[in-house]
């Protein structure tokens, strides 16, 4: 492994476990540089910071050098405070009023962490009874909230983004956690039916917050992070986030549903992987998460997906290029589970369904026959942008995409 990559995942278990590096070799500044580039690419730069700004590596070390990385934690978590309690705030406007809603992912694990506000959140997710739309969105609005894309129909679309004038709050409102129309991932939603009737309370800042119980959650992590790890990958923050949910509720998890649903879905060689670097990288502890034999006796290399999710960046978008790998992947996933050739996923990839287009082309939902000329529209912005963004060219988006479906191979997600 490159030996900076190896320092930033040291730096992060230290984080993880609210300890410092001991680092006292001397490092050059653009060690740090690229140790500070890698935890912004992976958005952890606070945690990365607060675990080495004070080793004796960086006693003698210029200031400036740590100026730009100690400005940037400290605005990241003054902002990450902000959204927390104003996050708070709203939850229980929604509770009070009748609202069934359940915090997924963020908060939750945000609260894992041993300094939760140097966890960065972009976004809450929340989950609500899609029944309950209506009657969400008008306490929303109450609450000062406004749809984030004023031009979306709010109506028939599964997921509802909202922000707040003047607050740095942003909220996805879910009424089901995956794209219901994705061939590729959208039959997830089986497993999560029923999930308000399994809910448990739990105490953030003192406030009472609603979320999934605590197997719905971690299979839901799991689900998440494999969702993108068919588009063009994610980052070590939510393995992050998954070992310190299994570390901290293992023992109230029914790890055998998990396996069975896993392997239902091709992704229990996957979840190994990941909790393999967990325990190798990170702070996962089998003992203490009461992870049973069976999962333990799962043979996997689990270095190609270190070195994939390490290359990803948060959430795939490590570069351009490889963020138009999807294209490849996701297609390659959709292709096998509707029985076709493996061929006929390139023939995709080029030219998508109408499904796979309404997110990016609105018109096609009242006008089907327009699909040809979003085509002929996709593919032209395409090449405009290849030839204007940086880490952005097509040989190389072919050769990503063709690197990580062997990987997905060796995987067994797709044959």
């Amino acid at each position: 492994m490159d030996v900076k990559k190896n320092m930033f995942l040291t730096a992060l278990k230290a984080a993880l476990k609210n300890e410092k590096v001991s680092w006292s070799e001397e490092l050059e500044s653009q060690d740090w540089v690229e140790l500070f580039r890698i935890a912004t690419t992976h958005q952890v730069l606070p945690l990365i910071y607060e675990a080495v700004y004070d080793c004796p590596a960086a006693r003698n070390m210029e200031p400036q050098v740590f100026m730009s990385a100690k400005q940037q934690t400290i605005r990241s978590v003054m902002l990450q405070t902000m959204k927390t309690n104003e996050f708070l705030g709203l939850f229980q406007h929604l509770q009070k009023a009748g609202v069934q809603a359940l915090v997924v992912k963020g908060i939750v694990c945000r609260n894992l962490y041993p300094n939760p506000d140097y966890r960065m959140s972009g976004d809450e997710d929340v989950l609500i009874p899609e029944e309950q739309f209506k009657l969400c969105h008008q306490v929303m609005l109450d609450y000062g909230m406004q749809p984030a894309d004023p031009t979306q129909d709010i109506q028939s679309e599964h997921e509802v983004p909202y922000g707040k004038p003047g607050s740095p709050i942003y909220i996805e409102l879910h009424k089901c956690l995956f794209p219901p129309e994705s061939t590729a991932y959208g039959d997830l939603n089986r497993f999560f039916k029923n999930v308000h009737d399994r809910a448990i309370k739990l105490s953030i800042d003192g406030k009472q917050v609603v979320t999934m119980g605590y197997t719905d959650h971690l299979f839901y992590l799991i689900c998440h992070a494999f969702k993108h790890f068919l588009h063009s990958g994610f980052g070590i923050r939510q393995v992050c986030d998954i070992v310190l949910f299994a570390n901290a509720y293992g023992k109230e998890i029914d790890w055998i549903r998990i396996l069975q649903q896993c392997r239902e879905i091709h992704a229990d060689l996957f979840t190994a992987a990941l909790f393999q670097i967990g325990q190798k990288y990170l702070t996962f502890d089998p003992s203490r998460a009461g992870y049973p034999q069976e999962w333990q006796e799962i043979q996997v290399d689990e270095q190609l997906m270190l070195d994939d999710l390490l290359e990803a960046g948060i959430y795939g978008d490590g570069t351009m290029s490889r963020k138009h790998s999807s294209n490849i992947t996701l297609n390659a996933v959709s292709s096998e589970k509707q029985g076709k050739k493996s061929s006929h996923f390139v023939i995709k990839t080029l030219f998508p369904t109408v499904q796979n287009m309404e997110g990016r082309y609105p018109y096609l939902k009242k006008h089907l026959y327009l699909l040809p000329i979003a085509w002929i529209n996709r593919i032209w912005k395409y090449r405009k942008e290849t030839q204007t963004v940086l880490n952005n060219d097509a040989a190389e988006s072919i050769q990503i995409g063709n690197q990580r479906l062997k990987m997905m191979k060796t995987y067994g997600i797709i044959k």
